[in-house]
């Protein structure tokens, strides 16, 4: 009952949110040209804030652990690979490919994450591990296949390589995670002005991305999406969690390591998905759709996974 409680709280408010934001909307309270700039401030500002402030802060000397970390690495490389060949195979949309993609693999890691492993163990030691090895590939592969396919772009030319090795390099969420890294690694710490600033700047991210996501949800269009959002959200919440977490406890992940793999694995969808298909030419309806849902259904999936490996004694 209480990791039912615990995941109720943490994804209902989120799912909350959305729905205040679809209601000023509807109201007229916000419009159009609101959202789109609210997307654009999110992408560029709030977002990469975010990422930096959260890998910048993290001490990796004490925990890291490689085996970990090429874990989470490779289990999210072959869920986006798998993805993206399965979908650009079979797919009549392709229009939606880079959409279905990105939403089935990539999750709510860091701004989930973190607290999802506070709330069991009093801290987040792992949690950090799990961001580095899983974040910034989710980022990278993001720009390349949302980038090769946006609409009018042509494919796997040169042009097009050259535009998505361009959008990667000054992409905001990648700049952002890069000077985090790079600061985490620097003996020094961050002035209490310059430290309490970045804060008060990311605290902004998500909630500000909830209600643009809200706004910009689109009934109509998402109810002619249904189809693909219902299997890009059981492919996010049952079929990753179900095929990687018994290979993660075979090889001998358990605790905090393995509850912050579930995460990886079966937390809904990122809101920052919505936000990189909107700025990189996608409609972001399927994206949001995908959003919405496996945030109002992962309070069941999660609480599912973690009764079954707590069962197992395996945290």
């Amino acid at each position: 009952m209480e990791n039912l409680i615990f995941s109720l709280n943490a994804t209902i408010p989120i799912f909350l949110l959305m729905v205040f934001g679809y209601i000023l909307q509807q109201i007229h309270f916000l419009d159009a040209s609101f959202v789109k700039t609210l997307n654009s401030f999110n992408f560029k500002v709030t977002l990469p804030f975010l990422l930096f402030r959260d890998i910048a802060s993290s001490d990796f000397s004490e925990v890291w652990d490689t085996r970990y970390v090429l874990f989470c690495f490779f289990t999210t490389l072959f869920c986006i690979a798998f993805t993206w060949i399965i979908t650009a195979c079979l797919s009549r949309r392709k229009d939606l490919v880079g959409e279905f993609v990105q939403a089935s693999y990539r999750s709510s890691a860091a701004v989930l994450g973190i607290a999802f492993i506070q709330n069991i163990y009093g801290d987040a030691k792992m949690a950090p591990l799990m961001i580095i090895g899983t974040v910034p590939l989710y980022n990278v592969a993001a720009v390349i296949i949302l980038s090769l396919t946006a609409e009018g772009n042509g494919g796997l030319s040169p042009a097009a390589l050259k535009k998505s090795l361009k959008g990667i390099l000054t992409n905001p969420i990648i700049l952002g995670i890069a000077a985090g890294m790079i600061f985490s690694l620097l003996p020094i710490s961050m002035p209490v002005i310059a430290e309490k600033t970045v804060n008060n700047i990311a605290v902004l991210a998500t909630p500000l991305a909830l209600i643009g996501l809200g706004a910009g949800f689109e009934g109509k269009k998402a109810l002619a999406e249904i189809k693909p959002t219902l299997i890009c959200s059981a492919m996010k919440l049952l079929l990753w969690p179900i095929i990687f977490l018994p290979i993660a406890a075979y090889m001998g992940f358990t605790s905090e390591k393995l509850v912050g793999i579930l995460v990886m694995l079966g937390s809904p969808t990122t809101v920052s998905c919505y936000i990189m298909s909107k700025n990189m030419g996608h409609e972001g309806v399927l994206t949001s759709s995908v959003v919405v849902t496996t945030t109002f259904f992962s309070s069941v999936t999660l609480t599912l996974f973690l009764y079954l490996i707590k069962s197992l004694g395996l945290i």
